[in-house]
């Protein structure tokens, strides 16, 4: 049964943030490096090597917006890198996963932090929790695009 995916995914959209707490800009695509995550993202230089990369999925952002009263959010403000669709990014935690041509692994949960009460107003934190998605390390780098399919090899 944990084999089975319905179908693949999608990369949706890609972010970085080039210093610790600075703005989270949007790009078209990234570059991966195993061991550091993102190229110029603020992570790339800390030994955080379980959250080289955070990964939210698309179908919680409609939640979240739910949670807090909007009718969307900006994927920016929830600092997280990667925004994928239809594959769900839970079953992928402890799982070896692509991106593209770029291989992940799983690391567990990408837990909110307090920057959700400022960036999406009181109670962002408690709307977040459970749906902050999930950290991954690189395995195999390489540039990751909007629209590159997320999928899972057989083990």
């Amino acid at each position: 049964m944990e084999e089975q995916f319905p179908r693949g995914g999608r990369v949706e959209w890609i972010g970085k943030a080039s210093e610790r707490k600075g703005d989270v800009a949007s790009s078209e695509d990234c570059l991966l490096e195993p061991g550091t995550g993102i190229d110029g993202e603020h992570h790339a230089v800390s030994s955080e090597t379980h959250r080289e990369v955070t990964l939210i999925q698309h179908e919680h952002l409609a939640a979240v917006a739910a949670l807090i009263g909007r009718d969307a959010i900006d994927p920016a403000l929830l600092r997280r890198n990667i925004v994928v669709s239809g594959i769900n990014l839970l079953a992928l935690q402890e799982r070896t996963f692509q991106l593209g041509e770029v291989v992940l692994e799983g690391a567990g949960p990408c837990v909110p932090c307090e920057r959700m009460e400022q960036n999406l107003g009181p109670g962002g934190y408690n709307a977040m929790n459970g749906h902050g998605g999930i950290c991954a390390r690189v395995v195999a780098g390489g540039t990751v695009h909007v629209g590159d399919t997320v999928s899972v090899p057989s083990r």
